[in-house]
């Protein structure tokens, strides 16, 4: 038998393994899912902007910086996930929560290390060289979501089962209640309705916590119903398996690393933009916001393709999980042709939504340098819809380690030094932005090329054993 529950699936529904319909199974959720995290971003920054000018400078800064130094905790945890779909290809379904079960407990042995990056964060703002009013405003947003940092690694932990599962709705619930009430409780914290003090950009950092904690209690709700957790006894299969949480390490640790390395490029790219003034900061920091529209449903693709590429490799069917690989890569490229031509046709819209309170710039302005950045990110969305994509299909399939150099090479040796030297040479938030593409057309040239050569199809994540008796995928949870 080879194959176990996936090949069962594909010949009883007729699908072709890793095709559109597969994939759109998965992926559609997952997007769903991602498209409340964009609009609840979204919600946020415009909550933020139409309470100063300030606070929507602040937020993408410090909130990047958070994520930068919670993201390879986040990135590990959520490696669990990778397992969880091997096993699940390979029909071990024990060992599926065994894996989401080190997940959980890397999540928590995280938290120490969270808090403790807090003064480095810290030092980072002050030579960051913001105002002082934005400054004032990025270190309590900051020190709040990093005190709460442990729910980040805990929900991906959590979320990688169900994603490994392909059970993606779940995920799709969790973060549209998260995200719906965060949204609400935005509104009450920043600006003090309901008769709550009002809290500015701290009261968004606090929404943000609340929101992510009931998104976790959610899922872990669901997982301690589902069949797999009741036939086995749960206590045995939430114990230390220090050989798989080793196993893990070895491939999510360099996943975690390359996460790291390529939001913290990214961070310090968005850090070096805070020197060019208020106007040049301001639309930056809402193009990017806007770019979210686009952004975070790649991340759908990229986690649906890391998942079915999991799978069919742990069954054993190579040639499924390159078709899932390229079948992902297509959809994306359709998806943002889409969404991109909204920038370059609707640039007001988008701005307006934003209208910054008591800046020291014209609307006009702002959309005036706002409208060539949408151009811009229009143009490297293509490019980007390839990198995402096909770097999480290449860590479904364990080839974390080139993953992680690769991008790390690129942001700290082309995308970093080549923001610096235009920073130096006088050259302005355009200039930065057009090289933020070239650096995006090259990672995307690397992982298309790396995807293409099929060293991944070598690589071994779980071990080599007989497979398991499986338990029906269908009416999973009860």
């Amino acid at each position: 038998m080879v194959g176990g529950v996936i090949k069962e699936r594909d010949v009883r529904k007729g699908a072709v393994p890793g095709g559109y319909a597969e994939m759109w199974k998965i992926a559609a959720p997952l997007i769903l899912s991602m498209g409340s995290y964009t609009i609840m971003q979204f919600c946020d920054r415009i909550f933020l902007s139409r309470y100063s000018s300030v606070t929507i400078q602040a937020a993408l800064p410090a909130g990047i910086l958070a994520h930068t130094l919670v993201c390879f905790f986040q990135s590990l945890c959520a490696y669990s996930g990778t397992f969880t779909a091997q096993y699940f290809g390979a029909g071990k379904l024990k060992r599926c929560v065994e894996s989401a079960a080190q997940g959980l407990w890397l999540a928590l042995a995280s938290w120490p290390f969270i808090l403790m990056l807090i003064p480095l964060g810290l030092w980072l703002m002050q030579i960051s060289a913001h105002s002082e009013a934005v400054l004032a405003a990025e270190k309590p947003y900051f020190i709040i979501l990093m005190a709460g940092g442990f729910l980040v690694p805990l929900n991906a932990a959590l979320g990688g089962y169900f994603t490994g599962l392909g059970q993606t709705r779940i995920n799709m619930l969790a973060n549209f209640v998260g995200c719906s009430l965060n949204v609400f409780l935005n509104y009450l914290f920043i600006f003090g309705k309901w008769g709550l003090p009002e809290m500015g950009i701290s009261g968004a950092a606090y929404a943000t916590l609340i929101s992510a904690a009931v998104s976790c209690l959610l899922q872990w709700c669901i997982f301690v119903r589902t069949r797999a957790v009741k036939q086995y006894n749960l206590r045995k299969l939430l114990r230390l398996d220090i050989a798989l949480i080793k196993r893990i390490l070895r491939f999510g640790a360099p996943s975690g690393l390359h996460l790291l390395m390529e939001v913290g490029s990214f961070s310090l790219f968005i850090m070096l933009t805070g020197r060019l003034g208020e106007l040049s900061l301001a639309a930056s920091n809402i193009a990017f916001s806007i770019n979210n529209l686009a952004f975070s449903p790649l991340l759908g693709f990229g986690l649906a393709a890391s998942t079915l590429v999991a799978q069919h490799k742990g069954a054993g069917n190579q040639n499924a999980a390159e078709r899932s690989g390229y079948t992902a890569t297509k959809m994306a490229l359709i998806y943002m042709v889409v969404i991109g031509s909204t920038f370059i046709l609707l640039p007001r819209f988008y701005f307006a939504l934003f209208n910054p309170k008591d800046a020291a710039f014209s609307a006009e302005e702002l959309l005036h340098t706002g409208r060539l950045m949408l151009i811009i990110m229009t143009s490297w969305g293509l490019f980007d819809a390839v990198a995402i994509v096909l770097s999480d299909a290449l860590k479904g399939a364990g080839d974390t380690r080139f993953v992680m150099i690769f991008l790390a090479i690129s942001g700290w040796l082309l995308l970093i030094p080549g923001a610096i030297f235009l920073l130096y040479f006088g050259y302005g938030i355009i200039a930065l932005w057009l090289w933020l593409a070239v650096y995006i057309l090259f990672i995307a040239g690397g992982t298309l090329w790396r995807w293409c050569s099929g060293r991944w199809k070598k690589i071994q994540v779980i071990e080599s054993k007989s497979i398991e008796p499986i338990l029906p995928i269908t009416d999973e949870v009860h």
